[in-house]
């Protein structure tokens, strides 16, 4: 077991006036790292399919929701891929805009700490709820979709990738770096198998 993700976002106090949301885009990118605020998942792979979500809905049920704040602003926004957008849609089970959450349904902001109290992974990258509230957010955000815990190993991967690569120059001796250089491909190979699993996704 490990935990859920390393840092939490946080955003910026961005009071610029914009004439839309999207315009935000790039400080969003920045202040959740480059990750989807909801899965933790990094956009390296799939940069094109994150989007940005209202973290309370600008609608609901067909009609405006959101008046508390207007739909520009940035402390509404998180910066999400596809999956998790279109899996939270227009959830607020609440139905008041104040509320997020309510005998253990809702969501938590992922900028707010509480959030990666929600959940862990397994060692293979798996999400796991480890609360009531945790798992009424992992049904509804389908945070059991594979594309998770692939999009981790190929990222853990990837970092394994370039520690290997550091070592290489650094070892004289023929047996270890052989033993390195075996390594390396088993990694090559898996990091491969990965992102065809990746592809397989929708």
């Amino acid at each position: 077991m490990t935990a859920f993700r390393k840092d939490t976002p946080e955003r910026r106090p961005i009071i610029t006036q914009v004439s839309h949301y999207s315009e935000h885009r790039n400080d969003l990118k920045l202040d959740f790292k480059n990750r989807c605020g909801y899965c933790d998942g990094i956009d390296t792979w799939r940069l094109m399919s994150f989007e940005i979500d209202h973290f309370i809905p600008q609608n609901k049920n067909k009609k405006p929701f959101l008046t508390i704040k207007a739909n520009t602003d940035y402390s509404n926004l998180v910066y999400a891929c596809k999956s998790c957008n279109n899996s939270k849609s227009n959830k607020w089970p609440t139905n008041d805009e104040n509320i997020s959450n309510q005998n253990d349904e809702g969501f938590i902001d992922p900028c707010d700490k509480e959030y990666e109290k929600q959940f862990n992974r397994l060692d293979n990258g798996e999400i796991v709820a480890i609360t009531k509230l945790g798992s009424w957010i992992y049904k509804e955000l389908k945070l059991y979709k594979p594309q998770h815990h692939i999009i981790w190993n190929i990222e853990q991967l990837d970092i394994l990738i370039d520690e290997i690569n550091e070592l290489m120059p650094t070892i004289e001796n023929e047996k270890l770096t052989k033993q390195l250089k075996d390594r390396l491909l088993n990694v090559y190979e898996a990091y491969r198998n990965y992102t065809k699993q990746l592809g397989s996704q929708n």
